[in-house]
């Protein structure tokens, strides 16, 4: 992408890009994403460099406080494992069957004329994040796979760390008889504001980021949104749940990775369980330096332990109810007592973002009625909201996580960025015409057909 390229030029290009792909055997964007792989691989030294730059300049701004820190652990493409997991990702994607070309309906309407309802890739996807730069590979080795277009905008802060990542993915598709636009990245919030605009050119548009940022997108744009804006997830211990399950999928949830979208908020414990299970679990989130706003009641269980915990003065807060709806992103929890699993997944539904909620229990009869009465895109059984993840799913990586009703519900891989097209053929040597059906004439058979694909 030259740097002179107007808003409307790049979309331009990305539709073209799209509409030439269709025509490219699936087999030669399994060779673009290896051969991506093998790039990013080979530029690892640079893209790192790039993002330690990142990093620096995001420290200052969090010391300026300019940049919150939840912000900046986001940031950081070498954390942990998250670099390998990025590359395995590209080749989980490339040995996923292909959701394209999929018949999901097929009937013959008359003889010699028969109907096939086929997946197909949706167009040209306008991907915009904060941080987290391996979001680019993540994305653009999805809408590879799928025949997507995509146009890709990185926070600033993250902004030498994508041009990297960016120049590895354009050095694979160069030896690919892909299309050198299928991939774009913008730099700047005026070239965002002019895509949103767009439509004629642009299919969908995915924030990921902070809330501020999705409702601002969602309110900028006639183009499908697909997204979330708030990350609200909880863990609800039943009055049956076992005391070590209960302690590792707390600490988990909260901890493993703070300022993510699926860390728990919200910690809902059965009134039965406040001074027994509750200090044991509590205990183990101070000692793991979450802090903890509790309701009256987890509070006073928490006041009369003798010894108080160390941390307790500082740990240790009463929370409001502000306290239940707050995305903290760091490691803090909100804490309530509930009379029974009713009014838990009640507060659920009416307090959370409707993402991923857990529930600890050894009642079958409990985890059903949870699974079905919580509303959120995820609802889980004696496992960490941690796990709401593409990756994790097996889907090889995701392209964000939606709370949305329509077409695609939580994390977001292969087959939430697909939708359909009906295919029709008549073998009639004259075609077929509707006017040729009524009453006193031709009937509509409607018979099924056993198709895994279209056969033209």
């Amino acid at each position: 992408m030259s740097a002179t390229n107007t808003s409307q030029e790049i979309a331009e290009a990305a539709k073209a890009a799209f509409e030439a792909s269709q025509l490219i055997p699936s087999s030669e964007r399994i060779t673009a994403l290896h051969a991506i792989r093998d790039e990013l691989a080979a530029h690892k030294d640079e893209i790192l460099s790039a993002n330690e730059e990142d990093l620096v300049a995001a420290r200052i701004e969090v010391n300026a406080g300019r940049m919150s820190e939840s912000l900046l652990k986001r940031l950081d493409l070498g954390k942990g494992d998250k670099w390998e997991s990025m590359l395995q990702g590209v080749l989980d994607v490339a040995v996923l069957p292909d959701p394209t070309g999929v018949v999901t309906y097929a009937r013959e309407l008359d003889d010699g004329l028969d109907l096939y309802r086929v997946s197909c890739p949706i167009g040209v996807l306008l991907v915009i994040f904060e941080a987290r730069p391996e979001v680019v590979v993540n994305i653009a080795t999805l809408a590879i796979n799928l025949g997507n277009a995509a146009i890709l905008k990185g926070g600033k802060e993250s902004n030498r760390s994508t041009l990297q990542l960016s120049k590895a993915i354009a050095a694979g598709l160069a030896k690919t008889k892909l299309p050198e636009t299928y991939v774009q990245i913008v730099q700047t919030r005026a070239e965002v504001s002019s895509l949103l605009e767009l439509d004629q050119y642009i299919d969908l548009v995915i924030p990921r980021g902070s809330n501020s940022l999705v409702k601002s997108i969602q309110n900028s744009t006639r183009i499908p949104v697909m997204g979330h804006a708030d990350g609200l997830c909880s863990v609800y211990l039943d009055e049956s749940a076992d005391p070590d399950k209960a302690v590792r999928i707390v600490v988990d949830s909260k901890t493993d990775y703070p300022s993510a979208c699926n860390a728990a908020e919200n910690l809902i414990v059965h009134d039965s369980l406040v001074n027994t299970l509750w200090p044991v679990v509590a205990k183990a989130l101070l000692a793991a330096n979450v802090q903890l706003l509790c309701d009256p009641s987890t509070l006073n269980a928490m006041r009369s332990l003798s010894p108080l915990p160390e941390n307790f003065t500082t740990h240790v807060k009463e929370s409001d109810e502000s306290s239940y709806t707050t995305e903290h992103l760091s490691l803090t929890i909100s804490v309530i007592s509930l009379p029974s699993l009713q009014s838990a997944i009640k507060f659920i539904n009416s307090h959370s973002s409707h993402h991923t909620d857990t529930i600890v229990t050894e009642s079958d009869a409990s985890a059903s009625e949870f699974c079905r009465g919580v509303d959120s895109a995820g609802t889980f059984v004696n496992a960490s909201t941690r796990f709401a993840d593409g990756f994790r799913y097996g889907f090889g990586t995701e392209v964000g996580i939606s709370t949305g009703r329509i077409h695609a519900r939580g994390p977001v891989g292969l087959e939430g960025l697909v939708i359909y097209k009906y295919m029709m053929k008549s073998k009639d040597p004259k075609g077929h015409i509707v006017g040729d059906f009524g009453t006193g004439q031709k009937q509509y058979k409607h018979k099924p057909i056993d198709a895994a694909s279209a056969p033209f």
